[in-house]
């Protein structure tokens, strides 16, 4: 599949996931396929502050919470990789330090104890505030690289903090330990109307029959009105490491409802032949906001 050049449309059902009181949020969504668990249902993980919870779905509409899968921790990115299941996931030690911690799992049940795979150790990972953040795992040219985000820049008319960069690391098991390079791979750029503030995060599906890596990157920007936004893009790498992008998101905030000022953090998979699902959270306002979750269906 070309995820280049699909055509996205959201759900008409959307949002479908909505935080549970006194949460105000429900966000970065990752999910699994139903051929891929052992029960044949859709599961997803997506976190409110500071946990990450597990929902399951019979027909990926249609959510129900079932448990809380880690505490402390935000922005998980879960994948099957053999007879494990992995989840990623940032590990909070505070509002200014974190990590990317690993939990595994035979059956989406049991998970294991918690082993850090990658902290902050370079200088652009941040001096005051150092994190590194929203993982995505994949097979490349022999090793797995985890794409991460490092470092933050703060919205002031959120008044939060997202990601300044996007980096790459490297390891020779999907579980890591992971060496980053030294230098990022994306960063913000004054001149980029979609990425003017912070980098953002990315999610990314190797394809080796063409050579080609493809990337969902939500970058961070201020409009035109000073507004605080983000917005999702397609960008391509046959080296991974080097990146172009398309001229236009594929997936943007609209003038007003559950979308209306920040449409960001996603996870993406090819569901058949001809269609994908990508399931994104959004934000309906700035300083005050409810995050909620969606579903966008890319055609061929």
């Amino acid at each position: 599949m070309e995820f280049d050049r699909l055509h996205w449309t959201d759900h008409p059902a959307n949002p479908l996931i909505t935080a549970q009181w006194p949460d105000w949020l429900i966000a970065d969504p990752t999910f699994l396929l139903p051929e891929e668990t052992p029960d044949g249902l859709w599961h997803l993980f997506a976190n409110s502050i500071p946990r990450v919870h597990h929902y399951t779905s019979e027909d990926g509409v249609a959510w129900t919470r079932r448990s809380v899968a880690v505490n402390g921790a935000i922005r998980p990115f879960v994948r099957k990789h053999q007879d494990e299941y992995f989840l990623f996931y940032e590990k909070i030690y505070s509002p200014f330090r974190s990590a990317i911690a690993l939990r595994r799992s035979p059956d989406l049940r049991k998970w294991s104890k918690e082993r850090i795979v990658l902290k902050p150790s370079l200088e652009w990972h941040g001096r005051f505030v150092r994190t590194c953040s929203c993982p995505c795992v994949i097979p490349w040219g022999g090793e797995f690289l985890m794409y991460y985000s490092a470092n933050v820049v703060l919205l002031p008319d959120c008044l939060f903090f997202e990601p300044l960069h996007i980096g790459v690391a490297r390891a020779a098991e999907f579980g890591g330990p992971f060496t980053p390079d030294p230098e990022p791979c994306i960063s913000p750029s004054p001149g980029d109307p979609h990425r003017n503030m912070g980098a953002g995060a990315i999610k990314v599906i190797p394809d080796p029959g063409r050579g080609v890596i493809y990337g969902f990157n939500n970058g961070i920007y201020r409009d035109r009105k000073g507004h605080s936004r983000s917005a999702i893009m397609v960008v391509t790498s046959r080296d991974g490491v080097n990146w172009d992008k398309d001229t236009d998101p594929v997936l943007r905030p609209e003038d007003h409802g559950w979308k209306r000022a920040l449409v960001y953090a996603l996870d993406v998979r090819q569901v058949s032949e001809t269609q994908a699902h990508m399931y994104y959270n959004a934000r309906d306002g700035w300083l005050r906001g409810f995050e909620r979750i969606g579903l966008a269906v890319g055609r061929a």
